[in-house]
């Protein structure tokens, strides 16, 4: 069992929860995932680690109550415990590889929608960490479904915000933030890293092609067994067939068919509000 060290209301239906998972917080880097299951005959769920504690040995990650196990998954309290927490799986990101000296000479934008601002936020604080200033996009419906804001604002150099009703920043989405920045304030960026709805990180794709920079996106919600074993999460990169959860789940957008990713993404809508469902994997049924 995986004691819930704290648990905390982000937005209405998100939640945040830092879980006590030594080896995991050990192994762990930015971009890897968990899979979590809040009973023992919960379902399998995937959530892309939104931060970890190597000295304290918690990892943290954010849930949004959308269907009917992760709305029990969020019935849980602090001080108890969830009852899987196996990870990190999937490929970090790439840049944790890379040289930090030749990182600082980059120009890097990140820009989450909605609950992407959780993953996004251990990628920034890593190149923070590493003396890399990266600018930042955080776009949500409204002022409310805001998060992670604060932490983000203290590991990035510029934090710009955009909500879909003007109730904060920008009045607009993410893109278009992102074209005022380029075309109007000035702003020169060398790569791009976009995590959130699917339909937003096809349009940030589009976009940036448009100005030539190499872009990210993360395919961590297609997710649902996160060992290659389902095949539910089948994307074509490039026109050759990969897995997001362990090839990825973060791939080059500009080689992403998000059209195929989306139609895979709603295979599956009816499932998630089925109250009874109970998980079969392992159980030999």
């Amino acid at each position: 069992m995986f004691r819930i060290i704290e648990k905390r209301l982000l937005a209405p239906d998100i939640w945040l929860m830092n879980v006590e998972a030594p080896r995991v917080a050990k192994a762990a880097q930015p971009g890897q995932f968990v899979i979590v299951r809040g009973t023992d005959d919960g379902e399998r769920i995937p959530l892309t680690i939104a931060d970890y504690d190597r000295e304290k040995g918690t990892v943290c990650i954010v849930i949004q109550a959308v269907g009917a196990s992760t709305r029990k998954m969020v019935a849980l309290e602090e001080g108890g415990a969830l009852a899987d927490f196996a990870g990190p799986l999937g490929q970090p990101s790439e840049f944790i590889h890379e040289d930090p000296e030749a990182l600082r000479a980059r120009r890097f934008l990140f820009i989450a929608g909605g609950v992407g601002a959780a993953p996004v936020y251990p990628q920034v604080k890593w190149l923070h960490e590493h003396g890399v200033q990266v600018d930042v996009i955080v776009g949500a419906r409204s002022r409310e479904m805001l998060i992670i804001t604060e932490e983000l604002r203290k590991v990035a150099g510029n934090l710009y915000i955009s909500t879909d009703d003007g109730s904060e920043g920008l009045h607009g989405n993410v893109t278009a933030l992102m074209k005022e920045l380029i075309d109007n304030r000035g702003k020169r960026y060398d790569e791009v890293v976009t995590i959130g709805p699917m339909i937003m990180m096809k349009f940030v794709s589009l976009a940036t092609r448009e100005y030539g920079i190499r872009t990210i996106a993360s395919l961590n919600t297609l997710m649902i067994d996160g060992t290659g074993m389902c095949g539910a999460c089948r994307v074509s990169i490039g026109g050759k067939m990969k897995f997001a959860c362990v090839d990825g789940p973060e791939f080059d957008a500009s080689l992403i068919d998000f059209d195929e990713a989306m139609r895979r993404q709603r295979m599956y809508k009816t499932k998630e509000t089925v109250a009874d469902h109970r998980c079969r994997i392992g159980r030999g049924e």
